[in-house]
């Protein structure tokens, strides 16, 4: 899960603020065994142990992103427990040492009844000094009803409890009649487009549950795309020629491409408040879509004027946008910013935007995602959340990015769901209440028996 800054902080109260109170699941429970719930239930009651094992043993391989490209050994553990469960499966590395694992168990009437896709990702985000850390971080334990260790919220948790879920499914000889489909993927906390590559091999189904920290609700998300903004000079001037620059009768035409940024970045922030003026999303507080010049880099010495300057910027836009809308509006903004400059006019800016990797391109993707709370898929989710936990299913929007946008852009209808609470990714000492990671796992076996023995 990418942290986007303090605004994640107050992710729970956004949630509650965006709750769909006038779509109430529809759909009940619809199994032919009436006795579903309670049998799932009881099972994983009684492996409690066997689940939290499994989760300490996708902790223990530490794949943090960055420096990443260290997810195989993690990746080939998890295959072989699909192999198991009778998946068919493959890998194939989006870079090396950092495979993509699939794995499909084709129902056994596959094309009358719904397919799922359930995805998340193998990476972590990386420690720092761990010295800070009450206990290793790749060493989980419990106590006082959490479990501790990097990737416990984001989001091994997630995949650990979508994996026991399966086998306990299996285990109970639950016959599944349309396809299941488990995608653990790579890249996630460094922009790179592991989900991605999934879909550009043709991956699909009727519905996607990426399993990514959210605290137990039902989300969409907004997106993020990163760009760079370079002004280049046409000439390169020594820094004695500045006051011929900037005085009246100097004669040289020239500039100094860091100060002409300045205007760049003056454009930049009257078009974001435009932006938090004229546009909404329920669920996110205003002014969400934000423009930040995140890193400038100018100039090559002292002893000259600088003729380059560059600006990466990080652009977050709502559910209902899409990047190329987004790179359209501020391409347009910023090139007439730039024809009002006489010396920008002659050296305009230049636009490289997004990326499949923040390590390899410095530059990322995370689509927006828009939810259906009347899909079927969603209702079947939040109708077995509310009979697992005995409380109303929260169907809102998160304001981080996850994998998520990519499924929902290649069609597929998507909601983010998962155990662990944003405040607690990525931070020292990460934890997820372990009674979460039970009802996590509870949720996904009904949803995935219920889903799969559904007609299309």
């Amino acid at each position: 899960m990418i942290n986007q800054h303090e605004k994640d902080q107050k992710i729970s109260q956004t949630d509650r603020a965006t709750r769909t109170n006038d779509s109430t699941p529809t759909n009940q429970l619809t199994h032919t065994d009436p006795n579903l719930l309670s049998r799932i239930t009881q099972e994983i009651n009684r492996r409690q142990d066997e689940y939290l094992a499994l989760v300490k043993k996708l902790i223990s391989y530490p794949t943090v992103s960055p420096p990443a490209r260290n997810t195989v050994e993690a990746q080939a553990f998890l295959q072989q427990y699909l192999d198991n469960l009778g998946f068919e499966t493959t890998s194939w590395d989006v870079y090396p040492n950092d495979p993509n694992v699939v794995g499909i168990l084709t129902g056994t009437q596959s094309d009358s009844y719904q397919s799922l896709i359930i995805n998340g990702h193998m990476d972590v985000a990386e420690v720092g000094d761990d010295s800070e850390w009450t206990h290793s971080p790749f060493d989980a334990v419990v106590r006082d009803g959490y479990l501790y260790g990097r990737g416990t919220a984001d989001m091994k948790g997630g995949l650990a409890g979508a994996l026991f879920a399966i086998k306990v499914l299996c285990d109970l000889g639950i016959e599944l009649k349309g396809d299941l489909q488990f995608q653990s993927v790579i890249g996630e906390e460094a922009g790179e487009a592991g989900t991605l590559s999934c879909m550009e091999k043709g991956y699909h189904a009727d519905f996607a549950i990426v399993v990514d920290t959210s605290d137990l609700h039902i989300q969409g998300q907004g997106g993020v795309i990163t760009g760079w903004i370079t002004i280049q000079s046409k000439e390169t001037y020594h820094d004695g020629i500045r006051a011929k620059m900037i005085h009246a009768g100097g004669g040289v035409k020239g500039a100094s491409a860091i100060e002409k940024m300045m205007k760049i970045i003056a454009g930049l922030q009257e078009l974001e408040r435009h932006w938090a003026v004229t546009k909404s999303y329920p669920g996110f507080p205003a002014g969400t879509n934000t423009i930040n010049p995140a890193v400038i880099e100018g100039g090559r010495h002292a002893a000259f004027v600088a003729d380059r300057c560059a600006l990466w910027i990080t652009v977050h836009f709502y559910p209902n946008e899409n990047y190329e809308s987004i790179i359209e509006e501020i391409e347009s903004h910023i090139c007439r910013v730039a024809d009002a400059d006489p010396w920008l006019r002659e050296n305009p800016p230049v636009f490289r935007w997004g990326g499949k990797s923040m390590i390899e391109e410095r530059g990322e993707i995370f689509p927006s995602l828009e939810i259906d709370p009347d899909h079927p898929g969603t209702q079947l989710l939040a109708s077995v959340c509310e009979q697992v936990s005995e409380e109303r299913a929260t169907i809102g929007m998160t304001t981080t990015v996850t994998d998520a946008g990519w499924l929902g852009r290649a069609g597929i209808p998507t909601v983010l769901f998962g155990p662990g609470k944003l405040e607690d990714a990525h931070a020292v000492d990460e934890k997820v209440s372990v009674e979460q990671l039970i009802q996590f796992a509870k949720v996904m076996a009904i949803t995935i028996a219920e889903w799969c023995n559904r007609k299309k």
